[in-house]
C-alpha cells in the first residue's frame, strides 16, 4: 500500500507537505501541487478516507433509502442523486426498504452506524403518528430530505415532491375532455399522502364537471402490475362498465391493461386508460400510454442540492416540482 511517506521521498519534500498537496492547500505552489498529484497517482496512491473521516469529522458518505430498485420509477431519480453527489464529492450508500417498516429501521440503523454526512428518504408509509427510527434521526439532527410526501410520523423533514394533486387533476381533465364521464379509479397505497392527493385530484376534476364519485368505481389497487391486474379482475367481476380507467401509477395501469386486453377488450376503442408516472414501459407498452411524466431527474438534483444546503447550514424549503401530461394511444373518445 502506497503511503504519504513514499509519495515524500520521492518527491523530495515532507509528509505534511503532500497531505497539504493533496487536499488542495493554498499554501503549496500550483506546480508542486500538480507534481504531487501526479506522482501520486502513478503511484497508485489511494487516500484513507476513515483517517479523512476522523480529521474532518465527516464521512462523505449520503445513505439513499427507497423502496426497491425494481420500481422503474426510481431509476432516473438514483441517476441523479448519485451523480450530483459525485459531483460534490460524495459516494451514496444505497438501501432498500421493501415498504416494510421493521426493514426501514434496521437499513437506516445501518446507516447511521456508518455515521453518514445526510440522509434521502422514501419513507415506508404508516397510519402512526410516530415513528421511533425518525426521532431518532432528529434527535441526531442528521440533515435528512424526504423523496416524496411527508406524513405525520416525518413531518420533522424537509421533502421534494412533485405536485401530485394538480398532475393528478390535469389528467382527469384530460379524459372528462375526451367526452368520458364513467371514469374508474384504481387507487393506491391506503397511508401514503401522495395516493390521497392524486386521488383528490381525480375527485375535484369530476365535481368542476358536475360529476360525484361514484364508490363502485373506485376500486382499491396498490403500486404493482400485481395490483393492477386484481383491480382489473374485480372490476370485471362485479360487472361495472366504465369507458375510462384512472390509475394512481403506470405500473397499476399496466397491470389492468394487460388484464383487459386478455379478455378480448380493445384499448382505447372499448376502453381508455391512463397511468401516472411516465416510466420507460409507459411509451413502448402495446398500447403506449397516456400518462404524468414525472420530472425524476430533476427531483433527484433538486433533494441533492438540498441535502447539501443542510449540511451547510443555509436556510431551505421544501419543494414541489410540476408534472406534464404525456398523451399517447391510450386515450380516446369514447364510442357511447
Amino acid at each position: 500500500m502506497v503511503r504519504l511517506k513514499d509519495i515524500a521521498q520521492l518527491a523530495g519534500v515532507s509528509v505534511m507537505t503532500v497531505s497539504k498537496a493533496l487536499r488542495e492547500e493554498p499554501d503549496v505552489s500550483a506546480a508542486t501541487r500538480a507534481r504531487i498529484k501526479k506522482m501520486a497517482l502513478d503511484m497508485g496512491y489511494v487516500p484513507d478516507s476513515s483517517a479523512q473521516g476522523l480529521r474532518t469529522k465527516t464521512t462523505k458518505l449520503f445513505g439513499l433509502v427507497i423502496p426497491a430498485t425494481t420500481n422503474p420509477i426510481y431509476a432516473r431519480i438514483i441517476y441523479a442523486i448519485e451523480e450530483r453527489s459525485h459531483e460534490l464529492g460524495y459516494d451514496v450508500l444505497l438501501a432498500h426498504t421493501l415498504n416494510k417498516p421493521e426493514r426501514e429501521d434496521h437499513v437506516l440503523r445501518r446507516l447511521l452506524s456508518r455515521r453518514v454526512d445526510g440522509l434521502f428518504i422514501t419513507p415506508v408509509y404508516r397510519f402512526e403518528a410516530e415513528a421511533r427510527i425518525y426521532q431518532e434521526i432528529v434527535a441526531r439532527q442528521i440533515p435528512t430530505v424526504l423523496l416524496g410526501s411527508p406524513a405525520s410520523f416525518c413531518k420533522h423533514f424537509f421533502s421534494v415532491e412533485i405536485e401530485e394533486l394538480v398532475a393528478s387533476y390535469n389528467l382527469t381533465k384530460h379524459l372528462l375532455g375526451l367526452g368520458h364521464k364513467r371514469i374508474a379509479y384504481l387507487t393506491g397505497p391506503p397511508a401514503a399522502p401522495w395516493a390521497h392527493e392524486r386521488f383528490e385530484g381525480y375527485r375535484r376534476a369530476l365535481r368542476e364537471a358536475g360529476l360525484e364519485v361514484d364508490d363502485k368505481l373506485v376500486f382499491q389497487a396498490g403500486n404493482t402490475l400485481e395490483d393492477g391486474t386484481k383491480a382489473a379482475l374485480q372490476m370485471l367481476n362485479e360487472g361495472v362498465q366504465p369507458t375510462a380507467i384512472q390509475a394512481v401509477s403506470d405500473l397499476v395501469a399496466i397491470g389492468c391493461a394487460e388484464t383487459l386486453l386478455q379478455q378480448g377488450i380493445k384499448i382505447p376503442e372499448d376502453i381508455s386508460i391512463v397511468g401516472f408516472g411516465n416510466i420507460l414501459a409507459a411509451e413502448f407498452y402495446r398500447v403506449p400510454l397516456t400518462t404524468i411524466s414525472q420530472p425524476k431527474y430533476r427531483l433527484g438534483i433538486a433533494a441533492t442540492e438540498m441535502l447539501q444546503g443542510l449540511i451547510r447550514g443555509e436556510k431551505v424549503s421544501s419543494r414541489r416540482l410540476p408534472a406534464e401530461l404525456v398523451e399517447r394511444k391510450s386515450s380516446a373518445a369514447p364510442k357511447f
